[in-house]
């Protein structure tokens, strides 16, 4: 098998496709920013438009690129955009640079759905296909870095593939995921039992498989790829689901949403009642048909096996 540069090699989403690489006959090789007692790989320091590959890339068939800047919600920097760029931008391009000059073959990016937008409404999905809104400096920068790549690739051999998940779910995943599911383990009333949006959530391994497919599939080459469990919730079964899974009761108050919306506005936190209120639907029929590509788990056993180390 191929030799894998994977990037972010020590976070949530890298550090478990690294493990699946290895399983799959991979060689593998995670570079990290700095040694530290977690990680052995080579190291690059931080990650912009002048950190060097040169000692990474030898031998190296295929980057997978899950590194950056992550979303913010409160970003105090002066200027949060120019902040994303230098790691997600210019650090991306010029990792992107120095691989077709070491014959590189293909560079996998990890980029996010928010290049799409942040809502959907009406019963409309994204798709590859949509016209990008991104509407926060993270998202921006996202989908500059696309738009960098895909050019890279129209000029050079570099094969390029482009991968925008949603929220990723799984064992020890962070932030809101995290908290949602410390709220459901101490059993606390919440007054989300009356909503009825929409979204679509990916589990952990079912985004490490479809990274995996897009490694060698040949249908794969310069495409963008949107990835869920293909089985969008409201927040409200979300709650009952992550509930069941750790074989709890739901304590769901069934307060209207408009009603949660406007409370959310008064208190400054529109755009946490967004997430929560708000539908944000995917359609990954692309990857079933170009790849022939199918979820391995479903959304009952993604939030099984995310919940495993919360059940009592």
């Amino acid at each position: 098998m191929s030799k894998v540069c994977v990037t972010g090699g020590t976070g949530f989403v890298g550090s478990r496709l690294v493990e699946k690489l290895k399983c799959h006959g991979y060689t593998v090789v995670a570079p990290v920013r700095s040694q530290n007692s977690e990680a052995d790989g080579p190291v690059v320091g931080d990650i912009d438009g002048q950190t060097d590959w040169i000692s990474v890339l030898p031998d190296v068939d295929t980057i997978i690129h899950c590194a950056g800047r992550a979303h913010i919600m409160n970003d105090n920097s002066s200027d949060p955009l120019s902040e994303f760029r230098k790691i997600n931008v210019e650090g991306t391009l010029n990792l992107a640079r120095q691989a077709i000059a070491a014959g590189v073959r293909r560079f996998v990016f990890l980029s996010s759905i928010k290049v799409n937008g942040e809502l959907t409404s009406g019963g409309e999905v994204f798709r590859e296909s949509d016209t990008p809104k991104p509407s926060d400096p993270y998202g921006i920068s996202k989908l500059e870095a696309e738009i960098g790549l895909l050019e890279l690739a129209r000029h050079t051999d570099l094969e390029v593939v482009i991968v925008r998940p949603p929220l990723v779910y799984g064992p020890g995943a962070k932030g809101n995921f995290a908290s949602m599911l410390r709220l459901v383990k101490k059993h606390i009333p919440l007054p989300l039992g009356a909503v009825r949006n929409k979204r679509s959530l990916v589990a952990l391994d079912n985004l490490i498989d479809l990274i995996i497919t897009c490694v060698e599939h040949p249908a794969a080459i310069n495409q963008v790829f949107l990835v869920s469990d293909g089985d969008d919730l409201s927040t409200t079964e979300l709650l009952r689901a992550v509930a069941r899974a750790m074989g709890k009761s739901s304590r769901l108050l069934p307060i209207p949403a408009d009603v949660l919306m406007i409370g959310a506005a008064v208190l400054g936190k529109k755009a946490v009642a967004q997430r929560l209120l708000g539908s944000l639907q995917v359609d990954i029929s692309k990857a079933r048909d170009l790849l022939d590509w199918e979820p391995p788990l479903s959304l009952e056993e993604g939030l099984f096996k995310a919940v495993e180390r919360h059940v009592d």
